[in-house]
């Protein structure tokens, strides 16, 4: 069944965690918490051992919250390119896995996009009504130098991750822990500043799940990533869904192409959200959905760009309505199933 969550991006408790449950979503997702509760002796853990997750973990649910993702990670980019101190990387993120597998956080969201992650040109780009949106423009960085860390190569990368999806995938399995790959953001093809991005097309989701075939090897179905990927997205969400090892959904839009695209808000964009949901419910998903990356409204601030308290409720209504109506309709089969059902009978 899919359920409807909401990311945390506070290292405590905030009157949006209340109005979360006011408005009747219980389950989040989670950040590593970078801030213990012994500020003297802060360096004594990483954020990602068992004391830091395990205090996190109470405090959410002492807020009648229950903590079922982290969308976060240790650093990795060594890993990633495959060079000295690889290793320790690697430990980092298995002891990640066995923590959460004992304190029964299911879910891990993390990303191949190495060195430059998350990246946008814009913050305060304007949609709808004035609200402050985010956007990226290609054209900005085409002359941008390599990262520190230098470019790297696609085999590269599809190599790197291939080692380590060989070495997690089998911990994870024993710690009952879902590994979810998150799409390039954005999907550009084939580089940023030198540096490839290898997820950012369907295929490349195929062969990832191929890689190892395994149900702790799967996919965050970010909307805003895959629509740039794709014209037609209920499609791909049936194709992927269909392996049942989609887990997480990010549920957003954007307006333009890989290279030069804004945010929008959830019901003014140009997919439609509706057969999405419909494709989630034919090939019976079973996970959690998130609103993401929505714009500012008027009197509301954003400490991280895209996570407004007043944008979020907002797409969660809709998010919420739009579920309803749509697991409400006859499981039909397809599109013109559901239009002959609803016609009226001759006489």
């Amino acid at each position: 069944m899919l359920r409807l969550a909401e990311i945390l991006t506070e290292p405590r408790p905030v009157p949006f965690w209340t109005m979360l449950k006011q408005v009747g979503v219980t389950e989040v997702v989670g950040v590593l918490p970078r801030h213990h509760q012994d500020w003297r002796r802060a360096t004594i853990d990483h954020a990602w051992d068992y004391a830091p997750l395990a205090i996190y973990k109470q405090m959410v649910e002492e807020e009648g919250l229950t903590l079922t993702a982290i969308e976060d990670n240790p650093p990795m980019d060594r890993l990633r390119y495959g060079i000295a101190g690889a290793e320790e990387e690697f430990e980092a993120v298995a002891q990640l896995i066995q923590n959460m597998g004992r304190l029964g956080i299911s879910i891990w969201c993390y990303n191949w996009a190495t060195a430059i992650n998350w990246q946008r040109t814009s913050s305060r780009l304007r949609g709808r009504g004035g609200a402050i949106v985010s956007g990226y423009d290609h054209r900005l960085l085409e002359r941008a130098a390599p990262p520190l860390m230098g470019p790297v190569s696609a085999d590269q990368l599809w190599t790197t991750l291939e080692q380590f999806l060989r070495r997690i995938v089998p911990i994870a399995e024993k710690a009952g822990v879902r590994l979810v790959m998150h799409p390039d953001d954005p999907p550009i093809l084939p580089s940023i500043r030198g540096v490839a991005r290898i997820m950012n097309t369907v295929d490349a989701f195929e062969r990832l799940l191929s890689l190892v075939p395994s149900e702790a090897n799967g996919i965050t179905l970010c909307q805003g990533n895959f629509s740039l990927m794709t014209k037609n997205l209920p499609q791909v969400i049936r194709a992927l869904g269909s392996s049942q090892r989609v887990y997480f959904v990010h549920f957003r839009d954007v307006r333009g192409t890989p290279e030069k695209f804004v945010e929008t808000f959830i019901d003014d964009g140009p997919t439609d959200m509706a057969e999405c949901l419909r494709a989630y419910r034919d090939v019976h998903f079973n996970g959690i959905v998130r609103t993401d990356h929505t714009p500012t409204l008027a009197g509301d601030d954003a400490e991280v760009a895209g996570y407004s308290y007043l944008a979020r409720l907002h797409a969660l209504g809709y998010l919420q309505g739009l579920r309803d109506a749509v697991f409400s309709e006859p499981a039909a089969g397809s599109q013109e199933d559901r239009a002959t059902s609803a016609s009226p009978e001759p006489g």
